[in-house]
């Protein structure tokens, strides 16, 4: 018969506070936000997600169950919570920018927005303190994806699921073999971050035939030389007119959204940011002496 464990740490105090904001979040866009636009859906994927996977922590730690767990329950708790803090910030950029952007008058469904909008910021901050409270600290022993380096994969994994949004609706990858290569760039690093990412979750890290640290250094440096490469080339074949580019059409960004230079913006700017944390990622990766997976 499991025993209930009521826990008094600062740990699970930030991990009610999010299932409560992500919950008001979600709640209340459903109830009263009257969405129109498929994004809506998106960010109540983003608050319901966070939810039950922060239901389903709580419950297995109150309950005792971590070793029954079929996963790791050293890498699992702090992977979900810092895909949480990615997913509620993207609603809390997103939402607004959909439904409350450019809307002058107060009505009863923009109250409903304005509250799923502050209620997301604040799940945002709470998954970002539970982060912040599980992560490994320098000379501690924990689970790979408790140190920066596994953090780093998920926010590599989670910034080229948003590249793959842009790049897809409209489709913008085709004109240009270069171009194709920036998506081989997205899709090799995102499998290989992702296939990183689960390998700890399972606690499969053992089962390579080659040792686990070498590969991770390997691979960052594969990582950087590509992103480096997509960095330069997306840019270049996007907005310098002597390739095919554009300049910045007039009207674009008067209304809801971004339209479809912005979009390719975004992902200029985002392949950059994914640059910069596998540059992270390698140093840390190199510096990376005491993790045990």
């Amino acid at each position: 018969m499991p025993i209930v464990v009521v826990h008094s740490n600062p740990l699970f105090w930030v991990r009610l506070c999010a299932l409560v904001f992500s919950c008001v979040a979600f709640a209340v866009t459903v109830h009263g936000a009257n969405l129109s636009h498929g994004t809506g859906d998106w960010c109540v994927f983003c608050w319901a997600f966070s939810f039950a996977g922060t239901l389903l922590v709580l419950l297995v730690e109150l309950f005792g169950l971590q070793t029954r767990a079929p996963v790791s329950w050293k890498n699992f708790p702090i992977t979900f919570a810092c895909y949480a803090s990615l997913l509620c910030l993207s609603a809390s950029i997103i939402f607004p920018l959909y439904f409350l952007k450019g809307q002058t008058y107060r009505s009863e469904t923009q109250n409903y927005r304005i509250v799923a909008t502050v209620f997301s910021c604040l799940a945002t901050i709470a998954y970002i303190c539970e982060v912040s409270i599980s992560k490994a600290r320098p000379g501690e022993v924990a689970g790979y994806m408790a140190t920066a380096p596994g953090l780093l994969k998920v926010c590599e994994t989670f910034v080229a699921c948003v590249i793959f949004v842009f790049i897809s609706d409209p489709v913008s990858y085709d004109s240009h073999d270069a171009l194709r290569w920036c998506l081989a760039v997205f899709c090799i690093c995102f499998i290989l971050s992702a296939a990183i990412i689960v390998l700890c979750i399972c606690e499969c890290t053992g089962c390579l035939p080659f040792p686990f640290a070498r590969f991770l250094s390997a691979y960052a440096v594969l990582a950087v030389a590509m992103y480096l490469s997509a960095t330069i080339i997306w840019p270049i074949f996007k907005f310098d007119k002597k390739h095919g580019g554009s300049s910045r059409p007039y009207g674009c960004g008067r209304y809801a959204g971004l339209c479809d230079w912005d979009r390719q913006m975004a992902v200029a700017v985002l392949t950059a940011v994914n640059l910069v944390l596998y540059l992270a990622d390698l140093i840390y990766s190199a510096r990376l002496v005491f993790v045990t997976v």
